[in-house]
């Protein structure tokens, strides 16, 4: 169960631990914990995406370390036990982030959901909102990593020739293809040699919930004809390809996310 719809999660508020993970591209202007705290979802936390990836180096989003992800989940008051649902107010879909997050670092896949269509489906539907801080007591965390959901820059220039996975872009065509600059200034035009291109708008409608099962699975087999669970996703940081996996998870419900964490800003980095 990788969603759940508005109405399940109305009805299930205080049964449910309510992650904000709301990021938005630089050149939007927004600011989303600002955003937050004018409007949420009652007792949803806001988890910053920025600030709880790893800080250690100039690629965005990158896993934390296990130590610092058990400090993170640990301060936000989640037990190993909780049913976690996640959601944002972002044009990228950035909760899927936070979904690939806690199954990397061993929370119950079962356990951990997103809200189809986000807070803008919550609010179109006139469904309560809140500007309270939620309160909660310091839990003790304890998460562990499941290294095969990702892959770095050596297993995949080593897969160009192997060609033991697929690599799936989730970028504009555009961007895929070189034909348009990439918005950071120390990344190259193009993409991975052998790799896909499905563009993550392309798993969901107008109002950001994600297409029926029958319409991706009809867009993974254009993609691949053979398309099996060994899929890894790709993008420019991280964010989006967690879209096409958590999509992807909707078509093969045995598939775990992975996630080739550095994607294009690390591979295309000039």
């Amino acid at each position: 169960m990788s969603l759940v719809d508005t109405d399940w999660l109305e009805k299930n508020l205080d049964k449910v631990k309510i992650i904000d993970c709301s990021w938005h591209m630089p050149a939007e202007n927004r600011n989303a914990k600002e955003e937050f705290d004018k409007e949420h979802i009652p007792n949803a936390i806001f988890f910053d995406l920025d600030k709880n990836s790893r800080q250690d180096t100039d690629l965005p989003h990158m896993l934390p370390t296990l130590g610092a992800w058990n400090e993170i989940i640990s301060n936000l008051g989640i037990s190993n036990d909780d049913h976690v649902v996640i959601y944002d107010d972002s044009n990228v879909i950035s909760s899927c982030r936070g979904w690939y997050n806690f199954i990397y670092f061993g929370h119950d896949p079962k356990l951990v959901c997103v809200l189809d269509g986000g807070f803008k489906k919550w609010k179109s539907e006139n469904k309560k909102t809140s500007n309270a801080s939620s309160s909660f007591n310091k839990s003790v965390y304890e998460g562990h990593e499941l290294s095969k959901l990702v892959k770095n820059k050596v297993l995949i220039d080593q897969n160009i020739s192997q060609r033991e996975f697929t690599v799936v872009d989730a970028r504009s065509r555009e961007r895929f293809e070189g034909k348009a600059p990439d918005p950071r200034k120390n990344v190259r035009s193009g993409s991975i040699p052998n790799s896909i291109c499905l563009p993550f708008v392309e798993v969901i409608n107008e109002n950001k919930t994600f297409k029926n099962k029958e319409d991706l699975n009809k867009l993974f087999q254009e993609i691949s004809k053979n398309y099996d669970e060994n899929l890894v996703f790709s993008c420019g940081s991280g964010v989006t390809a967690c879209v096409l996996a958590l999509a992807y998870s909707l078509v093969n419900t045995k598939y775990l996310p992975t996630i080739y964490d550095g994607s294009w800003s690390e591979y295309g980095k000039i």
